[in-house]
Parts: C-alpha cells; sequence; structure tokens
C-alpha cells in the first residue's frame, strides 16, 4: 500500500510540473558598456555564464529578455559575437527553451531583426520593432505551457491604438485551457523607482516617457519589464509586474543587488510565483565613502586603506570648498599603484552649494550621459523650461537620428 501510495505521489508531482510554466526573466545586460575606459568584457562573460549555468539547473520553458542587449546601438563585432555565442549555450544548455529577445532603446531594431529566420531554427524570437501589417505576429505561443506576448521599445505614437490590449484580447480567444499569460515591454511605468538613474523624474526616465500600469490593460499574469535597473515590483500591480533589473552595475548609483527573476506560474489568474537569483560580479563598483561625501584628506585615508586585493571599480566622493588640489590626479594613481583596483573618477560635491547651482561635469561623466540628460542640463543652465512638449519635441528628432545611422 506505502509503495502504491509513493507511487501516486510521484505520478502527481511529475503531472504538476508538467502544467507549471518556468520563465527566466532578464533585461537590460548592455553588453559592450565601459566604464570610464575601462573595458567591462571580463564581468560581462561572467555575467553571461552565470545565467548559462542557471539555465542549465532550473530548465525554464522561456527565457526572456526584455531589451537594451546592447549598451549602443552600433556594437562592434565582439560584442556581437559574444551575444551570438551566448544564444547559443544557451540553447544548448536546454534545447527545448524558448529564447525570447526584444529590443530595447539602447538597441538596434534592424540589428534584432537581420537574423530573425535563422534563428528560429533553435527556437529563438527576436522582435526589433513593432510589426504594425501583423500585430498578432508578436504573439507567441508555448505549447501547452502558455503565451508570451513580447513587445519592443517604441514611443508611444508609433504604437496602434490600445495595441497592449488588443494583444491582450486576442490571446484571450485564444486561451482555451487556462495557460499562462506573459507580457514583455521596455517601457517605464509609473510608480517605479527610478533613484539610480541619472537626470531621471517621475515622467521621463532614461528617454522614455513614464505611462501608467493601467494603460498596459488586463488579461496578463505577469508583466516582465525592462528599461529600469533597479529590481522591483511596479506599485499597485500586486506582484504581477515586476523589473527584473540588470545583472550588472551600470553605474556607481547602482548600489544594490543584481539578479535575474525566475518565474512560475502553474495556470491563468494564478499569482506566480517570483524567486530573485543574484549574480556575482568580479569587479564591483565601489563608492569611498559609500555613503555621503568627506574632505580630500578623509577619501585618501579611506582608499588607502581599501584592500589590496579586491579588482573593484573605485569612485571617491569628495566634498569640496573651492577646487581639488592640482597633484590630486597623480596622488591617486600612486595610492592605487600596488592595488587590483582600478580607479575611476573623482565625484565632488562643493561645500555650502546652493541647491539649484548646477555642477560642471568631467569628460568621463559626460560619457556616460544619455543625450536628453545632456539637452535638459543644458536647457536648466539657459534657464529654459525643458517641458513635455519640447521633450516630445527632443524623442522625435533623436529617432530621426538613430533610424539614419541605422540605415547606414
Amino acid at each position: 500500500m506505502e509503495i502504491v501510495s509513493f507511487a501516486f505521489f510521484l505520478y502527481l508531482c511529475r503531472e504538476l510540473n508538467k502544467r507549471v510554466m518556468k520563465i527566466l526573466h532578464t533585461s537590460d545586460w548592455h553588453l559592450g558598456h565601459v566604464l570610464y575606459n575601462n573595458d567591462r568584457s571580463e564581468e560581462q562573460k561572467s555575467m553571461l555564464e552565470q545565467i548559462i549555468s542557471i539555465v542549465q539547473d532550473h530548465k525554464p520553458e522561456v527565457f526572456l529578455i526584455a531589451g537594451d542587449v546592447y549598451h549602443t546601438s552600433q556594437p562592434s563585432s565582439s560584442i556581437q559575437t559574444l551575444f551570438a555565442n551566448s544564444i547559443m549555450s544557451l540553447h544548448n544548455a536546454n534545447p527545448k527553451m524558448q529564447i525570447i529577445i526584444t529590443a530595447g532603446n539602447h538597441d538596434s531594431a534592424i540589428k534584432h531583426e537581420i537574423f530573425r529566420q535563422p534563428w528560429h531554427a533553435l527556437n529563438v524570437h527576436t522582435i526589433g520593432s513593432i510589426n504594425r501589417n501583423d500585430i498578432f505576429q508578436h504573439i507567441i505561443e508555448i505549447e501547452n505551457k502558455g503565451f508570451v506576448i513580447a513587445i519592443p521599445y517604441s514611443y508611444e505614437r508609433n504604437m496602434p491604438e490600445d495595441f497592449y490590449q488588443t494583444l491582450l484580447s486576442e490571446v484571450a480567444k485564444r486561451n482555451t485551457n487556462d495557460l499562462p499569460v506573459i507580457l514583455s515591454a521596455h517601457t517605464t511605468v509609473f510608480g517605479c523607482d527610478f533613484t539610480s538613474h541619472q537626470n531621471a523624474d517621475e515622467k521621463i526616465v532614461g528617454g522614455i516617457e513614464a505611462i501608467s500600469i493601467e494603460s498596459i490593460g488586463e488579461g496578463y499574469d505577469y508583466l516582465a519589464l525592462g528599461h529600469i535597473h533597479k529590481p522591483q515590483f511596479v506599485d499597485n500591480a500586486k506582484e504581477k509586474a515586476r523589473y527584473c533589473g540588470t545583472p550588472l552595475p551600470i553605474s556607481f548609483d547602482e548600489n544594490y543587488s543584481h539578479s535575474i527573476t525566475l518565474v512560475e506560474i502553474e495556470k491563468h489568474n494564478q499569482v506566480p510565483q517570483i524567486q530573485t537569483i543574484e549574480i556575482e560580479n568580479p569587479h564591483p563598483l565601489v563608492s569611498l565613502p559609500t555613503e555621503g561625501f568627506v574632505s580630500w584628506q578623509e577619501a585618501k585615508e579611506l582608499l588607502m586603506k581599501f584592500p589590496d586585493e579586491i579588482g573593484a571599480y573605485v569612485r571617491l566622493n569628495i566634498e569640496i570648498e573651492d577646487i581639488l588640489p592640482s597633484e590630486a590626479e597623480y596622488q591617486i594613481k600612486s595610492i592605487v599603484s600596488n592595488k587590483k583596483c582600478r580607479f575611476c573618477y573623482i565625484n565632488t560635491k562643493r561645500k555650502n552649494a546652493q541647491i539649484n547651482e548646477i555642477a560642471p561635469l568631467t569628460i568621463a561623466e559626460f560619457q556616460q550621459e544619455e543625450p536628453i540628460d545632456i539637452a535638459r542640463r543644458f536647457l536648466e543652465y539657459s534657464n529654459v523650461e525643458f517641458d513635455e512638449q519640447m521633450q516630445e519635441a527632443f524623442n522625435q528628432v533623436l529617432e530621426i537620428i538613430n533610424q539614419e545611422s541605422q540605415n547606414e
């Protein structure tokens, strides 16, 4: 009797496992990102190796990248090769897994579309842009498991009317077996924590205007979001909408753990089970001090005490009354000469500075800025309001420039 009961238990476990849909949700890899002239390919390769290992361990049905695979729309050939090899390794780690990749605002839509057909042979779906001629191509059915609606980054004005809800309604018609429904988007949603993004506000983050969670529509079981780098659930979404965050920090202000998200859903209208899986960085980004600002002398002492064997990137947060000593850079290079850490830059704050004072940017800081952030800084300096109409006009011009560069 006990043997029969145990056998029945194993049978139930197998049947339940067949029904559960597993999704690995990741985004914002920013392959090719350079941190203050420091090549990060070693960290990026380590990140990808860890993700491949996670796929081997968990065997998800879907591997979902919600935008910003690359840091720029024109990645180098070596970075594109790194990405292609990683996709091959992900496929080999779990051949039946469906790999779904959507373009983000940093990506080139054309580069995601160009090898779309060859990738299909390996269960890889790449979506670079909105297909207005056949919007239902954005619906990917995972046989006997569920549906994924994959939407790349696009300006709101370029989307068909009620785009999200139209797709969700179509899936509702097809979903006769109450299978899980996943919606993926690369966008900014009101209520998210954008504090690590420079020059962002509640309306625009990284050049993408925020939309309400309600405008996305109803009918999904999990909303897999990309663009915001801090992992988090979206307010008012009852833990159904989540930014998985970037697996590697892109700036020193991203001083939180980085991970990918494992999602498990048994059936439609069931609350998803969420697990975060941390990604370790062999070269962490460290600010000295970790909070606040100190004097030049105190900053030097902190740098001297920093462990010699840790290969971190280091930023110094220094409060100044006037300017730094002319020999500051020489002294820093001397201090770190026998350390494994890589000094990046000095983040200065003027003592007793006026609230509205706009601090000048170093060349290194300027290189990290988004175009819309530079425009906002310039207009603030000129005492001109960067209102919504002007922001939209700027985004239109930027989109035209990006399209022209992609077509060259």
